[in-house]
Parts: structure tokens; C-alpha cells; sequence
């Protein structure tokens, strides 16, 4: 059978995350039903992370083995006859054997929008945060470069998926205002469940002064995650783009 890595985008504002669940609608689930039917057996995909209910992907990986005879440049066409218009398969590559598309995954970016406006936005009630809150961008800016470098993150995460370590290396977090829109770019090895949301939240805490920028290499050192900002709402997350070696790494590029 061929491992074969797909790339792909979606929507997430009505779905229940990427990974199978038992009664909510997911993405991954109704990959997999499309998949099914192109393929012509069942399929299992391998997704490269756990997004939330609300949050989207601009650019995601998964893999998943089939002796489909579709030519992979066919099968994107194919697989998106069978999704929903929020869902699109944009390239299919045959991956090395032992390729994992969250095991293989070199890096990641997310992105986090907000709307920082008086006024709301109803076109894009789903795919940002709305905060009529004036922000100061450049305490912002102070606060995010703070959580650059290697550290332990427990102080901006959730409970919730338990891993061997904390310990994550952030290779840039930035922050960007063009107009109304602030958008928050945040790269790392891997992320531990709700960090971004929740650096995020640390930064708008910072923005008005309810922590200092300062202050947070030593709340990442005291690992305590009621001293640092909220989890922000699911809908102004992107999962943005991600790194591979190889074939899949040339596939992500495109």
C-alpha cells in the first residue's frame, strides 16, 4: 500500500475539531467518509494536530494508507466531489513509508486574528476575535518576544492531552497591525493543548497592564497557569503552515 500525504484547508466553525468523535461532526471524520468513497475501502488519516471546534487550518497535513489506483495529481479532484464546500484537498504526494504527518512535522505556525475595532465585523464573526478593547501593540510586542526561545510552557496550557514534556522551543512569536487587524504569528517545534490561544491571551493581559512583559520569563519558570492571560476564543486560530523534509516539505510549499 502507498502512504500517501495530503494537503489541505478548512473551516472550522462548524466542526467539532480535526479528530474523530463519537456523536460531533469533525473533520477528520468526513475526510475520511470522502476518502472512503474515492479509495473504495475504509480509510484511517493520520492528522498532523488536534485543532479545536472553531479553529481553522490555511494550510494542514495528513496521511493515510490505500492501493488506490487514482493518479495522485487526480486525487484532490476526485476527494472534493465528496466534501463540503468548507473543505478542500489541494495536493496528494506518495510519502516515504515511514512518514507520520504529526511524527514527521519539523515545525508549525499558527496565527491568531483580532479584530480590534469598535465596530464588528459580521463577515468575519467565525474567523477572528472580536476585542473592542483599545491594544498597545508595542507592550504586546514585548510580551511575545518573552515567550521566544526553549522553556517549559505548562503556564500556558490547558489540561487536557497529556505529553512526556512540557518543554517546547517558540522559534518566533510576532505581532502585526495592518489597520483594524491584529494578527499574532506564533512558530514552534509543537504546542501543548490551548498554548497559543493562551499566549495570546497573555499578551492582550500585557496589552493593558494586567501583567508586564517582564514579568513573563519568570511566570514560564513558575509553570502556574492561573498567573498568566486567558485561553482567547477558538475562532481567531489558523493553523498556518508547517514544515517536512522531503516530498511532503516540496508539497507544503507550493
Amino acid at each position: 500500500m502507498k502512504n500517501i500525504a495530503l494537503r489541505l484547508s478548512y473551516d472550522g466553525s462548524r466542526y467539532h475539531g480535526w479528530q474523530v468523535q463519537k456523536t460531533e461532526a469533525t473533520v477528520a471524520e468526513t475526510m475520511e467518509q470522502a476518502l472512503g468513497r474515492v479509495c473504495g475501502h475504509e480509510v484511517k488519516l493520520v492528522g498532523c494536530g488536534r485543532t479545536d471546534a472553531g479553529v481553522h487550518a490555511l494550510r494542514y497535513c495528513a496521511n493515510f494508507r490505500s492501493d488506490t489506483r487514482v493518479p495522485l495529481d487526480r486525487l484532490p479532484l476526485a476527494v472534493n466531489a465528496w466534501l463540503p464546500a468548507d473543505i478542500a484537498v489541494e495536493a496528494a504526494v506518495e510519502a516515504p513509508e515511514d512518514f507520520n504527518a504529526i511524527g514527521s512535522c519539523i515545525k508549525k505556525e499558527y496565527i491568531y486574528k483580532i479584530l480590534n475595532s469598535n465596530i464588528r465585523d459580521p463577515f468575519l464573526e467565525k474567523r477572528v476575535c472580536f476585542y473592542p478593547q483599545r491594544l498597545d501593540l508595542e507592550r504586546m510586542a514585548r510580551a511575545a518576544a518573552a515567550f521566544e526561545g526553549t522553556h517549559d510552557f505548562r503556564a500556558v496550557r490547558s489540561v487536557g492531552t497529556e505529553t512526556k514534556t512540557t518543554v517546547r522551543t517558540v522559534h518566533w512569536c510576532r505581532v502585526e497591525r495592518e489597520g483594524k487587524l491584529i494578527t499574532i504569528s506564533v512558530c514552534a517545534d509543537g504546542f501543548l493543548y490551548n498554548m497559543c490561544r493562551a499566549i495570546v491571551g497573555t499578551l492582550v493581559y500585557a496589552s493593558y497592564g494586567k501583567l508586564e512583559p517582564e514579568e513573563i520569563p519568570a511566570l514560564l519558570e513558575k509553570g502556574d497557569r492561573r498567573l498568566t492571560g486567558p485561553t482567547m476564543p477558538p475562532q481567531g486560530l489558523y493553523l498556518n503552515n508547517l514544515w517536512y523534509d522531503g516530498v511532503v516539505g516540496k508539497m507544503m510549499e507550493e
